[in-house]
């Protein structure tokens, strides 16, 4: 039992750190980081989105995603056209620059997608997110005892 708990939480961590640091390579020359990656994919994928979409979609806190709209609006990646007090429900869309952005990431995200499956045959991939859908599920029911 040992050896699989081991396995699991090492794989598990190795995958986090690997998407973590694919993401801060490709997003170095625009000096963004890896939750701003998450926002800008959201935004260009959807044409726009809520920070509390944003936050259902990528499973980050709150405060995480609020610092990462906050830098990509004040860097020009992003505008929230509504001046509401609501901002967390204000819609947010991507400027010219971050359309840019968003277009790279989204073509970076289907070639490490494409490579990854590369080995895996359709229902093992189909059978693999399963998996990983149950042990979530399955996790986070242990986390709320």
């Amino acid at each position: 039992m040992q050896e699989r708990f081991e396995t699991f939480t090492v794989l598990i961590n190795r995958i986090s750190r690997n998407i973590r640091k694919i993401k801060n390579q490709e997003m170095a020359e625009y000096n963004l980081r890896s939750a701003h990656v998450s926002c800008l994919y959201y935004l260009y994928m959807n044409k726009g989105a809520t920070a509390t979409d944003i936050c259902e979609r990528c499973e980050e806190d709150k405060a995480t995603i609020s610092r990462a709209l906050d830098y990509l609006e004040n860097n020009g990646y992003l505008t929230c056209e509504s001046k509401s007090a609501k901002r967390y429900k204000s819609p947010l869309i991507l400027t010219d620059k971050g359309n840019e952005v968003g277009e790279k990431i989204a073509d970076k995200i289907k070639g490490v997608l494409d490579a990854i499956s590369g080995g895996l045959a359709e229902k093992e991939r189909v059978a693999f997110y399963r998996s990983l859908s149950i042990i979530s599920e399955s996790l986070e029911a242990v986390s709320k005892k």
